[in-house]
């Protein structure tokens, strides 16, 4: 559905985007995940036809979107960070203007505005002003907008950012159902709702692709060695002993437990395994009692901070994607101006 290959973006002499290359499957939700600065709005914004690229092609549907741009951005529904609403308008208002802008046909506007009004859970707020709307509402007229042209490809940028957990939910199932129609790219800085959503996850550090696959096999990729921390009473040199004898550990240390007596032993197994049935029979035959054991495993944010590291930007990345940003935003008000003097010619609506 989607090929990027060997993009590059510059702004000056900061490299945003360096030759990122992936592809996107057809009804699938991918994550996009990175740092601050780590070229992810950027990408998001080549693929959308919003800037250009420095080189690299990215293609849509089979569609070039530097040569076809009309065709490839037909595919494309997109949901920026900020949301392109027109406070002063009804949500029914303003999602017919987006289906006039869009070219959905004017016999089937008010049905198809209705469908994504229902599919969005707007119904019941059509004709409020979106200016007293929260922020959840505002972002379910935002993913609106993104439908109304019942494009293949769903690109939302930061779609949880200011909601709270109750809206974080509403909005997770409300992506979550779009999947098989359509398929998604989200990019959040929330990895637990990555994880949650997503199918496929691409994390992204310094303009470069780091990683990519399922959650779990993300997971399962970056476990190098299984530790396995077991809290046990008895005497320091008896287990020591029972370690020691054990093939299957590589290394362990030790440390007081919280309860008198106890000592808590942090062990690394060899190859990867899990351990705890042969360190179970062995600790009990040589009658040393177990508190507690526990695998444990690295997280989705371990990985994440592995990957990406946990260096802080440099006052010139800040200020060169301080600049991207504000060349976007002056071309999104020149976007708007145009869209609102088309409104106006218009007789229509």
């Amino acid at each position: 559905m989607i090929q990027i290959e060997k993009l590059v973006k510059r702004y000056g002499d900061h490299l945003a985007v360096d030759e990122l290359s992936f592809t996107v499957e057809p009804g699938k939700i991918y994550g996009f995940v990175g740092p601050n600065g780590a070229g992810k709005s950027t990408t998001m914004n080549v693929i959308t036809g919003y800037i250009a690229a420095s080189s690299g092609t990215v293609t849509i549907d089979g569609h070039d979107i530097l040569k076809e741009p009309m065709a490839a951005k037909a595919c494309i529904g997109y949901l920026p960070e900020v949301p392109p609403l027109y406070t002063g308008m009804t949500v029914q208002e303003y999602l017919l203007f987006v289906a006039h802008l869009k070219r959905v046909p004017k016999k089937e506007r008010a049905e198809h505005v209705e469908q994504i009004k229902e599919k969005t859970g707007l119904a019941e707020v059509g004709g409020r002003l979106i200016r007293n709307l929260s922020k959840g509402y505002r972002q379910r007229v935002g993913l609106a907008q993104a439908l109304i042209s019942d494009p293949k490809v769903l690109i939302l940028d930061e779609p949880m950012v200011g909601l709270d957990p109750k809206q974080i939910i509403e909005l997770r199932d409300l992506i979550r159902g779009l999947a098989g129609k359509h398929t998604v790219i989200l990019s959040s800085h929330i990895l637990s709702e990555i994880s949650a959503v997503c199918d496929q996850i691409l994390i992204i550090a310094h303009g470069k692709l780091v990683a990519s696959g399922s959650p779990e096999e993300l997971e399962e990729r970056m476990q190098e060695k299984a530790e396995v921390a077991v809290t046990i009473l008895g005497e320091q040199e008896q287990a020591e002993a029972v370690l020691v004898q054990m093939k299957e550990i590589e290394s362990f240390t030790m440390e007081p437990g919280s309860e008198a007596g106890s000592i808590v032993f942090h062990i690394i197994s060899k190859d990867n395994t899990d351990i705890r049935k042969e360190l179970s029979v062995a600790l009990a035959s040589a009658g040393l009692p177990i508190l507690s054991m526990n695998l444990s495993k690295k997280s989705l944010e371990d990985i994440f901070l592995e990957l990406t590291g946990t260096e802080e930007l440099s006052d010139e990345e800040e200020t060169d994607e301080e600049e991207s940003d504000e060349e976007a935003d002056e071309e999104e008000s020149d976007d708007e101006m145009d869209v609102e003097e088309e409104a106006d010619d218009d007789s229509n609506l």
